[in-house]
């Protein structure tokens, strides 16, 4: 594979997070392709925009066009699995592939009401007290180089009712055929709530399958970083090998 044919990837981080999720991904796939990760609106650099799926998906969108080499990859973690989900709807001539990370659970039903509740639950913890313990959480579970970048980026709480809010009742399997490209459905193998359906999303699709990362829980790219990285430069090689759209 030559640069001119490497895929092009754009990471999309999870709940209460930032672009610096995705800082190991980024360090060690920077060199083969052209690579970026962005904050939703709401997190990141871009907390004080509100949020929306609707400014989730131009993001990604203008995330591709940065890159300028056409159809890009996207990766996406938990919210930004749903958030490119909804991209691959709307933007689909810009989808050369999709990776779902702890995203591949229907929001829709009674699965939806443990998240209705953390939704109501979080603004009323004050958010520097969340910090706090997310910090902890964070430093007990992982070394600094993994999740540094994180804790630097600090946590959008104050997002969170209104992300979920939107996105919980809107998804299911039936969104994978939305998506004309393939997909590869990357979960952690202890993750059980966010890949309880796994096996609709991937039959959902004619091109899609599903990949454990085996002892990872829902934070599979902290849990094992080196193996995550190692699926997604799989998965981009494989798409070059394809005939790229529209060539």
């Amino acid at each position: 594979m030559t640069a001119a044919d490497a895929v092009p990837i754009v990471f999309v981080h999870g709940t209460r997070f930032s672009a610096g999720q995705w800082s190991v991904q980024v360090a060690a796939l920077q060199d083969e392709f052209p690579v970026i990760a962005v904050d939703l609106p709401g997190h990141g650099k871009r907390s004080d925009q509100p949020w929306s799926l609707t400014s989730a998906t131009e993001i990604i969108d203008s995330a591709v066009q940065a890159l300028d080499r056409g159809p890009a990859l996207v990766v996406g973690h938990s919210l930004g699995g749903y958030a490119a989900l909804e991209f691959a709807r709307r933007r689909p001539e810009k989808l050369r592939g999709l990776i779902l990370a702890g995203a591949s659970a229907s929001t829709r039903g009674w699965g939806a009401v443990p998240y209705r509740l953390v939704g109501r639950l979080v603004p009323r913890i004050p958010a520097d007290r969340l910090a706090r313990w997310n910090d902890r959480m964070l430093r007990r579970l992982y070394p600094p180089e993994v999740v540094g970048e994180t804790i630097g980026s600090g946590y959008a709480f104050h997002t969170l009712p209104a992300a979920w809010d939107e996105v919980l009742g809107r998804f299911d399997a039936d969104a994978m055929r939305c998506v004309q490209a393939p997909a590869l459905i990357l979960n952690g193998e202890k993750d059980t709530l966010f890949r309880s359906g796994e096996a609709d999303f991937a039959r959902a699709h004619p091109d899609a399958r599903i990949e454990l990362i085996p002892r990872a829980r829902h934070l599979s790219n902290f849990d094992a970083p080196d193996v995550f990285t190692d699926a997604v430069r799989r998965f981009a090689r494989q798409l070059a090998s394809r005939r790229t759209p529209g060539a």
